[in-house]
């Protein structure tokens, strides 16, 4: 009778401790898929400017906004993709903003917004090199990117 009772309970641990591996490894080919787009840098708007002088690189700047389903949409449908992080990480000092809190407001009155989501191409100088509005595909993002070089300074 014991040996009965064993069994099922045995049985029963092993498939709790498959279908635990089974999630952390889920969740683990979950950050690396978030880890292989576009990093995005979190600093102030002034030490993002001179992180791009210093390093010749030009600024990708989503100007978002919370409330705003196409910017959700980018966040979640072209900033993850592979390709695009590729790129745009080491070509761009990246940088998403919501242009209705913290320092958006401030950065907003120096770069006018028509809608949301604006993604600006800025030199650092603060010179806006390329101004596109509106959601685009991971391809179309991947050819605009393509098309902005960093002036000579």
């Amino acid at each position: 009778m014991k040996k009965t009772f064993w069994l099922p309970m045995v049985l029963m641990w092993l498939m709790v401790g498959i279908g635990i591996s089974q999630v952390a490894a889920g969740d683990d080919k979950k950050k690396n898929d978030e880890d292989a787009g576009i990093q995005f840098t979190e600093a102030s708007w002034a030490a993002i400017l001179k992180k791009a002088k210093a390093e010749k690189k030009v600024i990708f700047l989503d100007a978002y906004a919370s409330w705003c389903g196409p910017c959700k949409l980018l966040q979640k449908n072209v900033f993850t993709k592979k390709e695009v992080g590729d790129y745009f990480n080491r070509q761009f000092i990246n940088v998403k903003m919501d242009m209705e809190k913290g320092e958006g407001p401030s950065v907003a009155q120096m770069y006018p917004l028509e809608a949301y989501p604006t993604l600006f191409f800025i030199d650092g100088n603060g010179r806006v090199l390329k101004k596109v509005i509106g959601y685009r595909s991971p391809q179309e993002l991947l050819s605009i990117g393509k098309g902005v070089k960093a002036p000579a300074l």
